[in-house]
This record gives C-alpha cells, structure tokens and sequence, in this order.
C-alpha cells in the first residue's frame, strides 16, 4: 500500500507484536486421546492448528487474548477464507500455527491479516507456507490505537448485518434441499402422477408384466449386440482381418428378482442391474491440462445433475481406447470412490456435446436399457433419499475414502414403473425442480456478494474511510515509539524471569522391567528389539542416554533369564522366557 492515511504510520508486523511461537508443542492424536480418557469436559481446553481448533487436550500454554495464523495448511491464496483467527481464555497451539500478540488491538491486527494478500509472503507449491521470517516482515498500517478500536467495532457491527443475510440464504438454501427431497420421494413413491394413472390407465401395466417386459428387453438387446457383433466381425475377416478383431459383447449376468408392490399402481421395486448395461470403469491414464486430443471427465465435471466441462484435462487415446470409454448421449456417469460420502454415487447425464470426452478411473459409467429405463429417470432415482440411503451405506467406509463399486450399484433397489409413467415423472420434476434450481443460483449469488461486501468492509476500514479520526487521538508514530519501550520491557523481565526460575530437562523416564516384560507378554512371541524399544518411546528421536539405558537394561534382563534373544539378520529378537517375575 502506498498511501498511508493520516496519523497512521506503517511497521513490520514485528515491530507491533509479540511472536509466541517457541512456546507453542504439537501432540499428535494418540497422546491426545490417551491425556483426555476419563477426562470430564471442565479438565480439557481447546488444542488449536492452522484452521481453528482441532481437539481437546488436559492442558494449556496460553491465556488471554491472542491472534492465531497458519503457517502452513491456511488457504492463503484464498480471498475469502480466513488465515488468521482470535482466540481468548486458556488453550493449546500446535506447529501448524504462529502464535501473536498485538500490542495493539488483537481484533484490529486479526481483520488486518485477513485482508491481505499472501502471494508474496508464502512459499512452496503443493502446500503453502508463511515462515516465521515471512511472517515478521509483513507491512501493517498501523492507525492510532483510539481508531484502531473504533474500525474494530464498525467493521464487526457491519459484518453482524452481514452474517444475518448470510444466515437467512442459508436457511432458504436448506429449505430448498428439503423440498427436493420431499419432491423426488413423491415422485418416485407414485404420489406425483397419482392423477396422471387415473387418466391414463390404458398406458399402465401390472407389475408382473412389467418385470417380464424388462427381462425381454434385457433379453432383445443382447441378441441385438450379438448380431451387430457377428456382422463385424464378417466384415473384419473378408478385410483381411486388418487390426483387432471386434470384441464380443458380453452376456448380461443374471440377476434375480421378484415383483413386488410399493402400494401405487403398476409400480415395483427391482434391482438397477436388471435396467442396465454391465457398468463400466473409465480409463486409468493420467490426464493433465492441454495433456492430449481428447478431454477425460473427472470428478469435478459432475455437476449437479449434468456434464460441466469447464474444467477439464485431457490425454492421447488410441482407437481401441476410444471405443472402450466411449460415451454416448443418455449414458449417465457416476462417482465411485471419493473422501466426500455426499458426493459417491452422484450422477450426471451425458448429453449429445458430451460425447466427445472419455471418463475417468473414478467414475462409472451407466447405461440404460432402452425402453425399460429412462436415462433423465435414472438421475432423478439416483438422488431419491431411499436410493441415497442404499448407495452410502454401502460406500461407507473407515479409512476415508468412500466407494462404491458394479456390483453394488447394480444390486441397489429403485423404484420403477411403466416408461410412460417415467416419461410424466421427468416431465413433472424437470418443470418443479427447474425453479429450485433457478432459486438456488441466486442464493450462490447472494452469497458471493456477501463475501465481496466484507472484503469492501475492509478495503475501506483499512483505507480509513470507515470510521472518522480524531486528531485528538495519540499519533500512530507515538503509538509505535510506546509499543518499543513496552516490547523492549517485556523482553527484559522474560530474561530476568529465565534466569531465576532455568528450564530443567524432564529426566527420561527409564523403561523398567515390568515395562519391558509387558511388551514381549503382549506379542506373545517373538518381536525384534526395534519395535520393542519403540513401543517403550524408545525409537527415532530418542536422545542417546535414553537409547543407553534401554539397552542396558536388556542386557539386565537378559543375564537375569527373563528373556530370551535371537540373532535375526542384523537385528536382535525377543520374547519372553518362560520364568516368573520376581
């Protein structure tokens, strides 16, 4: 920034605050949890990252009011995402964030770091970072402390007005979401086209028929493909059998199933698999921008019901490559594996300017049996909350990574009817839900333009055209001349306090024999020296008086016959003899 307003000054974020960092210790999870067991909630304290708080721990490093930035992990390059956030009262920093104290107004240096930009202050690729140096050096515009406090209580009531609208589009957004699930569980319980049954009831057919029609269809397109088949590869042999010979096309497996009532006419339960073709995996290649001829769909092309090809990378692909991921207009593509349960099983419909791309490894492609499934249906079904239900219960999963695989999805039950009741259902949603979608946009909308309105909050605040000045306010100059004398008292009395009260270095507690026997006890066998050692903290890290006394007292144990050693390679083996603790 070049112009300063007046009475404000400009000064290196160090030379307006304290930077708490040498004071702050990560824990990872497993101590975590093990310092919390039994713990109740008065006894644990907020434990901080780059973000905000990431657990709870049965302890505290500061007190009081302090400002918290990442320092790596943070969205930097992010305009809207805060990187920097207050916290008061007693808590727990970790190594992903620096610690600071303004010798300000903490909530005036928060807003600050908030606002500007990072390009120039980060380092890295992949995951940015904001070294303590980086930090440190960051220009802040320093008003006087008076207006420092009157910017903070503006900017905050402004935002107030600000989170009250966000929160109503929030509450509309939700509304929304609730009203399209109403909507597709009546279309597809049969309540939607109640009346269009009564009025159509020559188009309508018993469930009985109904699944002996789509077995037929299963059954005609088969045969249909085998005769396509056989005729290419006639035409292949009298060509002189030139390049590969056309595969054949596989036989439909078979898939149980009985016709059963849902309660509205005509209308049944069967497995997708009977409605579909074999599901098919897309390609494995690596894909990259400007990468090749043709563009690969991934996970961020399925939109909200559609193909969105903004975002798109593509590769080199073969003719037989080609063929093989080859989409055609009605297939529909599906994610199968993906951090987000929410978006595994989430379905898009290609359409005829799709059909110029491939997909993908991570995601499926479906495609229906004409006559028995319509494609627009299938999407519709696919988002239906009973469907939804199947497909996370069965993509669920422990190590992050949700997936879903054929198998799985051709086995989901959904409900089905006659295809010109279908047709009606895909009528009546695309005209009800086109409004949402419509609402839904301007909510977006909405909500950008509150995220902008707060960034023009601070451009001004910190332009100083927010709240007027006072020239009877302390000059920013004097302010920073104070700020000195104070850092440079604290840095004293921190020195002082040092030298009475010295850090003593904890003694490294000694792995006794009880410790050791219950390691080998526990494995019941044998177990290299290594991995015990690591499970008595005794590993990578350790200082060499503690890896000394370990192995010391192995050897104790060891003359004493309470355990037994075996040379295994380049490394010692134990287990436990079978001789009773004295």
């Amino acid at each position: 920034m070049t112009d300063i307003p007046r009475g404000w000054a400009e000064a290196p974020l160090d030379d307006i605050c304290e930077i708490l960092d040498f004071k702050r210790i990560p824990i990872n999870s497993q101590e975590r949890k093990q310092r919390i067991e039994g713990k109740s909630s008065d006894e644990l304290f907020p434990y901080y990252g780059a973000t905000g708080q990431v657990d709870v721990i049965d302890g505290y490093l500061f007190e009081g009011q302090h400002v918290l930035i990442g320092e790596d992990g943070a969205p930097f390059l992010d305009r809207i995402k805060p990187k920097a956030y207050l916290v008061d009262g007693k808590f727990w920093v970790n190594n992903h964030a620096h610690i600071v104290r303004a010798l300000g107004d903490n909530r005036y240096l928060c807003h600050y770091l908030n606002f500007i930009r990072y390009e120039e202050h980060v380092t890295g690729t992949t995951r940015l970072k904001l070294t303590k140096s980086a930090l440190v050096a960051i220009p802040i515009l320093v008003p006087p402390l008076k207006e420092q406090r009157r910017i903070v209580k503006k900017i905050e009531a402004l935002f107030d007005e600000v989170d009250k609208g966000v929160e109503c589009l929030n509450a509309a957004r939700a509304s929304l979401v609730l009203y399209r699930q109403s909507l597709l569980k009546a279309a597809f319980e049969g309540r939607l086209t109640a009346d269009w049954r009564t009025k159509n009831a020559d188009k309508l057919e018993d469930t009985e028929t109904l699944l002996a029609r789509i077995r037929f269809e299963r059954k005609f397109r088969y045969q249909a493909a085998l005769e396509v088949w056989e005729k290419a590869v006639s035409d292949w042999r009298i060509n002189g059998e030139i390049g590969k010979k056309p595969p054949k096309p596989k036989k439909p497996k078979e898939i149980s199933a009985e016709e059963k009532s849902t309660g509205a006419p005509g209308w049944t339960e069967l497995p997708l698999g009977l409605l579909i073709d074999e599901p098919a995996y897309g390609t494995s290649k690596k894909s990259d921008y400007n990468g090749g001829e043709t563009g690969v769909l991934r996970i961020p092309n399925i939109a909200a019901g559609v193909i969105d090809a903004d975002d798109l990378k593509s590769a080199n692909f073969d003719e037989s490559e080609i063929d093989q991921y080859r989409l055609i207009e009605g297939d529909v593509l599906t994610i199968r594996s993906n951090g987000s349960i929410s978006l595994v099983g989430k379905p898009a419909l290609v359409r005829s300017v799709d059909t110029q791309f491939v997909f993908a490894g991570y995601l499926i492609r479906l495609r229906s049996i004409q006559g028995s499934l319509m494609p627009e249906y299938l999407v519709y079904v696919m988002m239906e909350p009973r469907v939804r239900a199947q497909i996370e219960s069965n993509a669920k999963s422990t190590s992050g990574v949700n997936n879903i695989n054929a198998k799985e999805l051709q086995q989901l039950e959904v409900p089905i009817c006659t295809f010109a009741e279908q047709i009606e259902i895909v009528r009546l949603l695309d005209a009800q839900l086109d409004g949402v979608k419509v609402l839904e946009g301007e909510i977006d909308a909405g909500l950008k333009r509150a995220d902008a309105l707060r960034q023009s909050i601070l451009k001004k605040a910190f332009a100083g055209e927010l709240v007027s000045q006072d020239p009877e306010d302390e000059n920013a100059k004097m302010l920073l001349e104070r700020i000195k004398v104070e850092k440079a008292e604290n840095e004293r009395t921190a020195k002082r306090t040092r030298k009475s009260n010295p850090v003593r270095k904890a003694a490294a507690r000694r792995p006794t024999l009880t410790d050791l026997i219950k390691v080998l006890e526990k494995h019941k066998g044998w177990v290299a020296a290594s991995k015990a050692a690591m499970e008595l903290k005794v590993a990578d890290g350790a200082t060499s008086d503690e890896v000394e006394v370990f192995y010391r007292q192995l050897k104790d144990y060891l003359e004493r016959g309470l355990i037994e050693v075996e040379r295994r390679g380049d490394e010692d083996w134990l287990r436990r003899a079978k001789v009773e603790v004295g």
